[in-house]
């Protein structure tokens, strides 16, 4: 298990992913094993976490490239990332990747990151299901009475939020994200975050899994807009089994959502220190992210 990337000359440490500069235009992002719920890293890590990311988000980056363009050169166990990753070559690294390593990262070009959370709802649940309740809106946005928890929304809803390093991301406006980025970046990164979430929805049905929720990075590369960081994967997606879906009550998942229902049974009050994850909630974690990947990709690990 992968927690802390052993390789030296780190440039960014995320809540998941370590990154390195290769030089070139290029960096090594690693997905490690590390777990994060409202929005705080737990002291606990998730066997298998990292594999399941790095090849769910390359699946996911080759199935929308017809869409919109994304950052992803090549799986850094690939015989075409050698010429990136071996050390001294002038790759940025001062020592080989490990196998372990390479298997859970990925070779991607350099883009200017737009730091906006581009994240679309398909269902209410989440946080927007708690603000529902609350007040009847989404985001600031008013729904129609009467919505239970786990209903599709008549249209898909765009909901960014800030990217915060540290601490919580805060919803953002659509006027906040016109005075962030342009009024036509803002509508270009809603209608791209839409277009793949319809795509990769019509896709996963096909396999069994509703898509209820995801979250999208952008970046801008050479003045194109294109996708970065990690796609539609149990970490930023609310994956939910098609066959035993019920609006109204929980839905069996293969994301996350078991950990945050253990975290929130503890009465963690969601800011740091977390608790430690017992055993059993890490393997059943792990069970539920691989079964997303096999499902989804119809491959084994």
């Amino acid at each position: 298990m992968i927690i802390e990337t052993p390789i030296p000359g780190r440039m960014h440490r995320g809540k998941v992913r370590d990154t390195y500069d290769l030089g070139g235009g290029r960096l090594l992002m690693v997905a490690t094993d590390r777990i994060s719920a409202f929005d705080v890293v737990l002291p606990t890590g998730i066997p298998d976490k990292g594999l399941v990311l790095n090849r769910i988000s390359s699946f996911w980056f080759d199935k929308t490239a017809h869409i919109v363009p994304n950052h992803l050169i090549c799986l850094a166990d690939s015989a075409e990332a050698a010429s990136y990753l071996s050390g001294g070559n002038g790759s940025g690294l001062s020592s080989p990747i490990p196998p372990e390593v390479a298997q859970q990262a990925m070779v991607v070009k350099r883009a200017e990151r737009i730091d906006i959370e581009c994240i679309v709802r398909g269902y209410i649940t989440g946080s927007a299901w708690s603000e529902y309740r609350r007040s009847g809106t989404v985001q600031g946005m008013e729904m129609p009475t009467g919505l239970v928890e786990g209903q599709r929304f008549p249209e898909l809803l765009f909901t960014p939020t800030t990217k915060a390093e540290e601490g919580h991301d805060e919803n953002m406006t659509h006027q906040q994200v016109n005075d962030m980025v342009g009024a036509e970046m803002a509508v270009r990164l809603e209608e791209t975050s839409k277009a793949v979430f319809g795509f990769a929805d019509d896709f996963a049905r096909e396999q069994g899994i509703i898509l209820a929720d995801t979250k999208m990075e952008f970046g801008v590369l050479d003045g194109e807009l294109i996708l970065i960081d990690e796609l539609l994967t149990p970490d930023s997606s609310r994956f939910w089994d098609a066959e035993g879906y019920n609006p109204g009550r929980s839905q069996p998942n293969f994301d996350k959502q078991f950990v945050r229902d253990w975290l929130d049974a503890q009465g963690w009050d969601h800011e740091p220190p977390a608790p430690e994850l017992p055993e059993n909630v890490t393997a059943l974690t792990t069970e539920r992210y691989r079964e997303a990947y096999v499902r989804l990709t119809g491959q084994n690990l």
